[in-house]
């Protein structure tokens, strides 16, 4: 009976650590913390026990306004001493700007051994809308805000960092210190790393919607972009897709890329909603 049972527990353990769910890592938004997330960790360990979920506490508030540069390379040691005790890989969600972070964290640790990441409404190409630097910089006019963002004061904000004017391009390419490089628009010594570490992913997960009202435009969510006259170019027919810059054609080739569309939420509701956890997260971890 001795050797029945304890071939018996050992079966259950062979079984959990084959089919368990892989830990996943958090990642928050602008001007909050890891207080916004509850919701999904909560989801994540109801219906997924056993998970360990990190829910990542550094950068809230408003330091989560510092250099985005900054927090990618404070947060990569975060990472990298998560993925240390779990050798056999990790899931990685970043919510809104924790989105574009998170993204940025992978592809500043390019031995990481992250199998799904999760961008839930995350400015992937950039942000230009009224809606958004409004709530952020109530003074700001949206024509003018690259006076301010194209500048050293304002590269030293995570909203300067990602701020993408299509009407000012050449500013843009000239003077940002951080997207253009991560998105290898301008390539540098680390454009090999940065798309190698998306490359290794087993699934990239890009999830927004058009009723957003924050991200703008909602397309930057899944890559899409405005080009010079203000029209929305989406992903498939953007160079940084066709050229495969960062990845992202390696992805879809081999059907890693997973673009999720979803109407009638708004960009404050993505995190804190039970059905989107429900039908566009979990289904996504492994």
């Amino acid at each position: 009976m001795f050797f029945v049972r304890s071939a018996l527990l050992l079966l259950i353990y062979l079984c959990y650590s084959s089919f368990g769910y892989k830990p996943v890592i958090l990642l928050h938004g602008i001007l909050t913390g890891s207080e916004s997330m509850e919701l999904i960790k909560s989801r994540i360990e109801e219906k997924h026990p056993g998970t360990k979920v990190y829910n990542i506490d550094r950068f809230e508030g408003w330091s989560s306004l510092e250099n985005m540069w900054y927090q990618a390379q404070q947060l990569s040691q975060n990472l990298t001493n998560i993925t240390k005790q779990h050798p056999d890989g990790v899931n990685f969600l970043g919510y809104s700007q924790g989105a574009l972070l998170a993204r940025t964290i992978l592809q500043a640790t390019p031995n990481h051994t992250v199998h799904r990441f999760i961008s839930l409404s995350g400015p992937q190409a950039g942000q230009y809308g009224t809606s958004f630097l409004h709530l952020y910089f109530p003074g700001l006019a949206l024509k003018t805000a690259f006076e301010l963002f194209y500048s050293r004061v304002g590269q030293h904000t995570s909203v300067g960092n990602y701020w993408n004017d299509p009407y000012h391009k050449s500013l843009y390419m000239n003077y940002s210190q951080y997207l253009p490089y991560v998105n290898n628009e301008i390539l540098s010594s680390k454009s090999a790393d940065f798309k190698n570490a998306l490359t290794k992913l087993n699934m990239m997960v890009l999830i927004g919607g058009p009723d957003d009202d924050v991200i703008t435009p909602w397309e930057s969510s899944q890559f899409g972009y405005y080009d010079g006259n203000g029209t929305v170019v989406t992903l498939m027919d953007r160079s940084i897709f066709k050229n495969d810059a960062i990845g992202l054609k390696t992805l879809y080739d081999k059907k890693k890329l997973k673009i999720v569309t979803v109407p009638g939420i708004n960009h404050f509701m993505w995190h804190i909603n039970v059905s989107i956890c429900d039908n566009y997260i979990l289904p996504y971890l492994d």
